[in-house]
């Protein structure tokens, strides 16, 4: 079975998902954005957090 053959075979349990996002401190919905606001969403670089090296410092108790 093709994919175009599932998603046509399972539309009517499909649904819609909203995206939100924080902007200045509070979460909104993609969907209320502005123009310029999804331009710049559109724009955001995602990037992974590595692990930091170790670090040789004593640590003060």
């Amino acid at each position: 079975m093709t994919d175009a053959e599932i998603l046509a075979e399972c539309q009517n349990e499909r649904q819609q998902v909203e995206c939100w996002t924080r902007v200045m401190g509070y979460f909104r919905p993609f969907s209320h954005f502005n123009k310029g606001k999804k331009s710049e969403f559109e724009e955001r670089v995602w990037f992974v957090e590595e692990n930091c090296a170790e670090c040789n410092m004593p640590v003060a108790i």
